[in-house]
């Protein structure tokens, strides 16, 4: 079938684009369309014409292939110039998602049309650009400018129902797409063309001051990325300065965005999270079907893992040591599950329909046709070992069993459990139920089936799974336990805990090391220095200070004391208490303390960063780099538009 199809029904044209799997902007797409219209203008008989496409979504996106190559015409401005310019009215009948170019494609037209299930947005400042085919100058005549703003600068696309009740679509169907665009058609034969948005005002443009209000408050959720506020400058240019100058500005931004290191790193991560699951071993393996899971453990994290296993579509069943516990487990999953209510995320018949599918027992037989099992209780080998023994016993045997660890030794929880090929590790990161990232831990005897299974069950959570070995800590807190010795090293050498957690903040982290450790608690990682400290080195410098925090009770966030003291509405302040503490420790030590920049302090955290990520490459233990910088982004807070610690160090090695 080819790229681009024209098919006249009585007086109707319906260009259709089928170019799998988003219907990306390619070459052919591009000058497919262009042909049609050329064909349309043509034919009198033809007094409307319809943009539909194939498959699964409209336009959704570039073509990932022609990216760094020389533009070939007719490049998509020009086609949207060209849909404009076209002498029958166009509708834009759009289903799956419109997103980037696609969408930009749609505004071009005279009408838009979408089904119910509809996404619209311009996501590109995630790649660190911003439109690059007017959508900064036509959306904003179409909708209200502050709702054209806060697409753009987020990246968010929005829904049907919001596209429709802003007027970013004329019309919503709940029904047939294509039929519903014919009946579209038929009421504006014979209505006047409407004119392009490049020829109409903006909506409601903010004041001055306003402008500076809304640039103000954009720098502050960029952190440091500069696409958001490049995006507010080309949405006012086109308004202040009119369209054509806003289109030739926009072009202008985007090609300079395109160039920069922030745009790279980005688009390094883009393509990395799509391609650190897919494994050479498992491409053919069919994974088991997934209809019940099991989570051993109604804690914190035990009922995340539960809430994002219904939010799949899974039954579920947690199993907890008594009742009461059972109790907890489920009113914490109804909580999780009612914020998504709240938010209009999820509808009540689908609440209830989740709360139902949720059982909660005591007795592990009732895991008996579970077809993946995670188990997420207290970090203790021998209390994993009593579990795993259970699920031996008691589920098929073919369920995939899974620990949850953060650090202990999947391979000696596997060896003692009956059918140590179907165990791994599946590590979740808090809240479950939220948080992307899942590092997939491959045993040492685990099957390819159970494997493709537990990435098979990530994909079904929405979450970006990376593959990793065993090890003390995997990946990410492996490489986090790295550069927690370097920032303690220089808390005793003449930093304090504030100041490079400031460092951090600067840097683009949405917090520093000291202040996550305190909303985690300060005992879990306390209870694993307290398990390694008999393997330890005797040699190799020690930093006892997040001891005699515990010893002092202070165990973060939770008790209001830390590294940091908490006020009554959770807000962090210094304690001159702790500061003592650091100074103290310097002097019993003999160490001179000097003072240290942020710059000093961030070239000693991404070096640390670097030297343990290249040790877990050189051991097998992650895949390649881009995993690494999938897992610190997504896990531990590395500012995205940075590209993660192995990527922004390359050229360094």
């Amino acid at each position: 079938m080819s790229t681009v199809t024209l098919t006249l029904e009585n007086a109707i044209a319906v260009i259709t684009v089928n170019n799998p799997p988003i219907n990306a902007t390619s070459h052919a797409v591009r000058s497919g369309i262009v042909d049609a219209l050329d064909q349309i203008d043509g034919n009198d008989d033809i007094r409307a014409a319809i943009l539909i496409c194939d498959g699964k979504t409209f336009i959704a996106g570039a073509d990932v292939s022609e990216f760094g190559q020389p533009p070939k015409a007719p490049i998509l401005p020009d086609v949207i110039k060209r849909i404009e310019a076209a002498t029958k009215p166009v509708i834009a009948a759009i289903h799956g998602h419109a997103l980037g170019g696609g969408l930009e494609v749609a505004l071009g037209c005279h009408y838009r049309i979408a089904n119910s299930t509809a996404k619209l947005g311009l996501p590109e400042v995630n790649l660190g650009l911003i439109p690059g085919a007017g959508g900064t100058v036509r959306l904003p005549r179409l909708v209200p400018v502050t709702e054209a703003i806060s697409m753009i600068t987020s990246g968010k696309p929005v829904s049907a129902a919001k596209a429709n009740e802003i007027g970013l679509i004329d019309a919503i169907t709940h029904g047939a797409l294509g039929d519903a665009a014919r009946d579209f058609a038929k009421t504006i034969l014979n209505r006047e063309t409407p004119a392009s948005l490049l020829a109409r005002d903006p909506i409601d443009a903010p004041s001055s001051a306003h402008w500076d209000n809304i640039t103000s408050a954009t720098k502050k959720k960029a952190r440091g990325q500069v696409a958001p506020l490049a995006a507010i400058s080309a949405i006012r240019n086109g308004i202040e300065h009119g369209a054509d100058a806003g289109l030739a500005f926009e072009r202008e931004k985007f090609i300079e965005l395109r160039d920069s290191d922030q745009s790279k790193a980005l688009r390094h991560v883009f393509f990395a999270e799509r391609s650190v699951a897919k494994l050479p071993e498992l491409k053919g393996v069919e994974p088991n079907p997934i209809h019940e899971a099991g989570v051993i453990g109604g804690g914190i994290m035990g009922a995340g893992i539960a809430t994002a296993s219904l939010l799949a579509g899974f039954d579920v069943t947690i199993i907890e040591r008594d009742e009461t516990a059972c109790a907890n487990g489920r009113a914490t999953v109804e909580k999780h599950l009612a914020g998504s209510l709240k938010r209009g995320l999820i509808s009540q018949d689908r609440f209830n329909n989740m709360m139902a599918s949720l059982s909660t027992s005591i007795d592990y037989a009732a895991l008996s046709d579970a077809d993946l099992v995670v188990e997420a209780v207290f970090e203790d080998m021998a209390v994993k070992h009593d579990v795993f023994g259970k699920l031996s016993l008691h589920c098929k045997a073919d369920a995939v069993l899974a620990s949850n660890t953060s650090y202990l030794d999947v391979n000696e929880i596997a060896a003692r459990c009956v059918n140590p090929r179907r165990v791994i590790g599946l590590h979740f990161f808090s809240p479950a139920h939220i948080m992307k990232l899942l590092e997939v831990v491959r045993t040492d005897k685990a099957d390819t089936k159970s494997l493709a299974t537990a990435f098979e069950f990530a994909r079904a959570l929405g979450k970006i799974a990376v593959p990793c070995g065993v090890c003390d800590g995997f990946i990410g807190n492996r490489i986090m336990s790295a550069y927690r010795k370097h920032c303690e090293y220089m808390l005793e050498d003449g930093a304090l805990p504030h100041q490079i957690d400031a460092a951090m903040v600067e840097f683009g982290f949405p917090m520093g090391l000291f202040a996550m450790q305190d909303m985690a608690g300060l005992e879990i990682s306390w209870a694993t220095r307290k398990r390694l400290a008999p393997f330890r080195d005797p040699s190799e410098r020690y930093v006892a200070l997040g001891d005699y925090l515990c010893e002092m009770g202070r165990f973060g966030k939770k008790n209001g004391l830390g590294w940091y003291r908490y006020d009554d509405n959770g807000k962090a302040q210094p304690d001159p208490e702790v500061d003592a503490l650091v100074i103290a420790e310097s002097e019993k030590k003999g160490i001179t303390r000097r003072d240290f920049t942020s710059t000093e302090i961030m070239d000693v955290i991404l070096g640390a960063m670097r030297s343990e990520g290249d040790k877990i490459l050189s051991e097998g233990i992650a895949n390649s780099a881009d995993a690494i910088d999938v897992v610190m982004v997504n896990g531990y807070g590395f500012p995205r538009h940075k590209g993660g610690p192995m990527f922004m160090t390359a050229k360094k090695h």
